[in-house]
């Protein structure tokens, strides 16, 4: 199924809006008193989610997915572009389009945000979903594995290389559709995003990693309800990174996905979407994956 096409049952629209002087592109659907942002990885753009709006909106809250700062279609200020920056853009996209707290829900980078939001504004986070989140490790291999692949893709290797990059964090080959090598290449090959490539990837820099990584007394002070949706076959993250995340909040659950690699709500969409909105409405009556199903090799980020 088209991406687009997963959406076409539900009115959206699809524009740009200006935050704080920069272009931000935004998909918009549904209508509620409850917000659902969805903010997606590193080198990503909202395409992420194209299988899990509708399923949202369509559930009654008011969906926003975003291209974050610098990624996307969304402007590209110089500079690199560390936590703070991508803090300081969502809180104020939130504000510019009137919301006052929402549900967050973050794959990798935007898992990274969005748990700093909720533990430094919690009056901002409703619920906090974390999938597959970057932030609380620095493992030489992985970051070595993301920064070459994205910047070859972008600077040397075209449509290949955007294959290449994508291959690397989905499981199943029917994922890897040409739609998404197409929407994907489109963002890589053009010459905005070439400029400021470094300056996404910055964050695979070890000391510049450190100093914007989370720590478990900031994940102490998160107050939201928070899922943490982990995958047996992440190439980034083990599953105590994942264990960690969620040991470190005290209202949480852990629950692993088994038929999807670093993006489960792209792989997995409608086992994530019913997971998902169930903890939306309730977060209590989500369990967490027993030990049995949870129970994996956890060396793979070493091995990457």
């Amino acid at each position: 199924m088209s991406y687009w096409n997963a959406m076409n049952k539900v009115a959206f629209s699809h524009r740009w809006v200006d935050v704080g002087g920069l272009s931000t592109r935004v998909v918009e659907a549904g209508e509620g008193d409850s917000t659902v942002l969805f903010l997606h990885g590193i080198g990503g753009h909202i395409e992420t989610f194209c299988l899990n709006i509708a399923a949202h909106a369509k559930a009654g809250h008011r969906v926003l997915a975003i291209d974050m700062l610098g990624h996307g279609y969304t402007a590209k200020p110089d500079g690199d572009y560390e936590i703070e920056r991508y803090v300081d853009h969502v809180l104020e996209f939130l504000e510019v389009m009137g919301v006052k707290s929402a549900t967050f829900a973050g794959t990798s980078l935007g898992g990274w945000i969005s748990a700093r939001i909720a533990a430094r504004y919690p009056e901002k986070v409703d619920r906090l979903s974390l999938i597959a989140s970057a932030g609380l490790t620095a493992h030489p291999s992985v970051m070595h594995n993301l920064k070459t692949l994205t910047e070859r893709a972008s600077l040397v290797s075209g449509r290949e290389g955007v294959r290449i990059r994508l291959d690397f964090v989905l499981k199943h080959p029917e994922s890897l559709t040409e739609e998404l090598i197409d929407i994907r290449q489109d963002i890589y090959s053009a010459e905005d995003y070439k400029r400021s490539v470094k300056n996404i990837m910055c964050l695979q820099d070890m000391e510049i990693r450190q100093r914007n990584l989370l720590t478990q007394a900031e994940l102490a002070k998160v107050e939201a309800p928070t899922l943490v949706v982990w995958t047996h076959d992440d190439p980034t993250a083990t599953l105590e990174d994942g264990k960690n995340y969620a040991n470190g909040i005290r209202d949480s659950r852990f629950v692993v996905f088994h038929e999807s690699s670093h993006m489960p709500q792209l792989e997995e969409p409608d086992r994530f979407n019913a997971l998902h909105l169930a903890f939306i409405a309730d977060p209590a009556a989500v369990q967490s994956s027993t030990e049995d199903q949870a129970s994996s090799n956890t060396s793979q980020a070493e091995s990457v």
